[in-house]
């Protein structure tokens, strides 16, 4: 997985120094999630790999099945990938995409993980609470996983912090083995 980020990163890098210049930032990382949709559907992985399929047919294929945006700067973008043979790459150069993008609205999307769903209080509190530590702004999104017990684990960018009971629980665990 590594590998095929590492492929991605400059493609996505180039798709929002465009975006960004032509103030299209929010058009491109739509574009770019509605067809890496439609290439990480495995049928669509097949249909690619057809022999005889040339640059363009893919290019076409990948816009029809994503929306089609309307865009001939994104058109020519999945015109070089399709060329060097990178339109498989379009679900990492998104990801990467939107984490450039973020960075640049000084944004940051946060996923918690508790044991119970947040109230409207909770998490409104903690998402002020993590804007204060990231100096961002900071959507939350809540997952439930019962599992955890109590507490919770929130996954910000590259940062994880383990507030959860379990998680308390295996770090005990480990200090007395």
């Amino acid at each position: 997985m590594s590998s095929l980020t590492t492929l991605a990163r400059p493609y996505a890098k180039a798709a929002f120094e465009v975006a960004r210049s032509a103030g299209q930032l929010a058009e491109w990382g739509a574009a770019l999630e509605s067809t890496a949709a439609a290439v990480a559907v495995p049928a669509m992985g097949e249909a690619l790999d057809a022999p005889g399929l040339g640059a363009s047919q893919a290019v076409d294929l990948v816009l029809e099945a994503g929306g089609n945006p309307d865009n001939s700067g994104f058109r020519r973008f999945l015109d070089v990938l399709a060329e060097n043979e990178r339109l498989s790459l379009l679900p990492q150069v998104s990801e990467l995409y939107a984490v450039l993008r973020q960075e640049a609205e000084n944004r940051l999307d946060v996923r918690v993980v508790s044991a119970v769903a947040l109230d409207e209080d909770q998490s409104g509190r903690l998402g002020a609470a993590l804007e204060q530590r990231f100096e961002r702004s900071v959507a939350v999104h809540n997952d439930v996983d019962p599992t955890l017990l109590g507490g919770a684990v929130i996954y910000a960018g590259d940062e994880v912090i383990d507030g959860s009971v379990l998680g308390r629980l295996k770090r005990l665990q480990g200090s007395l083995a």
